[in-house]
């Protein structure tokens, strides 16, 4: 099999004497789709490249990791990792998770925090004439102004503490492609002045730079957006909601103006994304040679991330849903891609003929699982919308919901030979299966889809995402009313009940969310109850840098309505929220008792526990 080499004895074997681009990763080195070093990786092989993989190198003592394979020719790149790290490191409560779940055997020692400043500070240490371009989730959710809630504070752009020369947001496949174009044109080594001096004559979409102001490209142009300073937002959290709107508009436009905020005498220059990738591009990305499988490096250690998605495959990338916590739009962007019927059969057809492979696939999915094929139907509308969910408040009159393309996927993946069962594990929008088009074709097909998701797609159990009951705290998290879950469920359980079908909604909440009260997630245990859930999917809010929750949390402002609005910080606030949702158990009854009491809400007390 052919791998991306990862070290000096490996780029022996090709017969290589030097590197165009070497990429250090914070994750294992597994050389699949899902896996964005990988991705990176094998894009840029296709362009021509010499590129190797320098997964988790070790940070302490003489950086021997990062010295073995030189210096590359055009740039060191910085792939922290497919979660954010500190997401990936602690929990709400900034307790260490059980796990690494993207390093072998699980192992918690192999990531700093913070890997994209930690690597690119000794990189510049080593190589200060070598220019670091910076990308993946941890940069992108940090291109400007944010909170950082493990630290508790506000931070600049991360280009300002890394010292890395440019940031690429989003997806990287188009803005990774055309910089190696441009900077492979000119024939020679590159070193961080010429880099700068081309970033500034060919201004590069979907990255951000750090510039002095006579530096910045065109000067500021009356059609920029010029936030408030870093320095400002330090003093007024206001002015930090108010950038806010800005930055979720533009990273969900179609075509989106370019942000500028001054830190530190410097601004931080965001150039607009590119338009989404078309079917093509998508598919070009996921039929790279990949070999699906960690590298022969890590035989005999088990990598979490991966076991959950070796026989697991993504028909889309975008989500439309703008939910308020959730960080994909700001990343991927609201606009569906999805991949080609071609495609997708080909990569199953694969999955088939891995020698651990039973016969069952663990998901047909995406972001949201059911928004394959899914877009405007008048697309000049989309273009000029800047709504960052085109289902919420309610479902854009424009968007086309026919569930009829993922039918078809689904029909012909079950039919090709070795597949016994493909299930649905990402979660599924039933608001967008319960929606009234207006169109009983589109209907009726809906309702067909939603059958044979139940009926033919489920291990077992459906996972769903209402997160609350309250429709207050539902507004805030834009999700629509919890009366479409008690819909959706009744639909569930007459299926399961006709199909002789003995299967489980497994339901997600969330406690302490901006606006969330110890009342609200009291009525929440009492509601669920009575729909006979004893909770296991559950969490409490994390603020991550880049969400509408965040800013809102942080600051105490909302962003769009610069309305105040209430959340439970100290860990006994969160705490009072989090314990309903295990009204069950004894150990948490009596602490219970005394904040029902204490609320003067004693009929909440007999409807959790009884009379007595």
């Amino acid at each position: 099999m052919n791998w991306l080499p990862t070290t000096k004895k490996e780029l022996e074997r090709l017969g290589w004497d030097s590197l165009d681009v070497i990429l250090f990763s914070a994750d294992a080195y597994v050389d699949h789709p899902s896996f964005a070093a990988a991705v990176i990786g094998r894009i840029l092989e296709a362009e021509g490249l010499r590129v190797a993989i320098v997964p988790q190198p070790d940070w302490h003592g003489d950086y021997r990791d990062f010295k073995k394979m030189g210096r590359p020719r055009l740039f060191f790149g910085i792939a922290p990792g497919a979660m954010d790290s500190m997401v990936n490191k602690y929990t709400a409560n900034k307790r260490l998770r059980s796990e690494d779940a993207y390093s072998p055997d699980g192992r918690h020692d192999l990531r700093p925090e913070y890997p994209t400043i930690v690597y690119t500070r000794i990189l510049k240490e080593l190589y200060p004439d070598v220019p670091v371009v910076i990308g993946g989730i941890e940069a992108s959710l940090r291109r400007l102004t944010h909170y950082d809630y493990w630290q508790d504070k506000l931070l600049p752009t991360i280009l300002h503490p890394s010292g890395a020369d440019l940031l690429i947001y989003g997806m990287g496949e188009k803005p990774m492609t055309s910089l190696a174009q441009l900077l492979m044109e000119q024939d020679c080594e590159i070193d961080v002045k010429m880099f700068r001096n081309l970033m500034a004559r060919f201004p590069q979409k979907q990255t951000v730079s750090l510039l002095q102001k006579k530096e910045i490209p065109g000067g500021i142009r009356p059609d920029d957006i010029l936030l408030h300073s870093h320095e400002e937002c330090l003093h007024n959290k206001k002015a930090q909601a108010e950038n806010f709107r800005h930055i979720e508009e533009e990273s969900n436009k179609y075509s989106a103006q370019r942000i500028l905020q001054e830190v530190d005498g410097r601004f931080a220059v965001v150039n607009p994304p590119y338009q989404p990738l078309t079917q093509d591009e998508l598919d070009h990305s996921f039929d790279l040679p990949y070999t699906r499988l960690p590298h022969p490096k890590y035989k005999g250690k088990r990598i979490p991330a991966y076991e959950m998605i070796k026989f697991s495959v993504c028909l889309h990338r975008g989500c439309f849903g703008g939910c308020a916590f959730c960080t994909i739009s700001a990343h991927q962007g609201k606009f569906i891609t999805s991949r080609s019927k071609e495609s997708i059969l080909k990569e199953v057809k694969a999955i088939t003929q891995m020698p651990d492979f039973k016969g069952y696939l663990s998901d047909l999915g995406g972001p949201s699982a059911n928004m394959y094929a899914m877009h405007g139907k008048k697309l000049d509308l989309c273009h000029q919308c800047k709504r960052p969910s085109c289902i919420h408040p309610k479902i854009c009159p424009n968007l086309n919901t026919d569930h009829s393309a993922l039918l078809d996927i689904y029909r012909a993946v079950d039919a090709l030979p070795g597949i016994k069962k493909s299930f649905i594990g990402s979660g599924v929008r039933y608001d967008l299966l319960l929606h009234d088009t207006g169109d009983e074709r589109i209907n009726q097909i809906n309702r067909k889809y939603t059958e044979e998701l139940i009926t033919k797609h489920v291990s077992g159990r459906l996972k769903v995402a209402p997160e609350h009951t309250s429709d207050r705290v539902l507004s805030l998290m834009r999700k629509p009313s919890f009366q479409l879950f008690y819909d959706f469920k009744r639909i569930f359980d007459d299926l399961n009940r006709r199909k002789n079908l003995r299967q489980q909604i497994i339901p997600y909440f969330i406690s302490s969310h901006p606006g969330c009260t110890a009342e609200d997630m009291a009525e929440l245990a009492v509601l669920t109850k009575d729909l006979n859930f004893q909770l296991e999917q559950v969490q409490d809010f994390t603020p991550t840098p880049m969400t509408v929750s965040t800013e809102t949390w942080y600051t105490g402002i909302h962003p769009y309505t610069l309305q105040p609005v209430w959340s439970a910080k100290t860990q006994k606030e969160k705490l009072a929220q989090r314990q309903f949702f295990f009204w069950y158990k004894p150990s948490e009854r009596q602490a219970i008792l005394r904040l029902l009491r204490q609320m003067n809400r004693s009929d909440l007390i007999q409807k959790l526990f009884g009379k007595r």
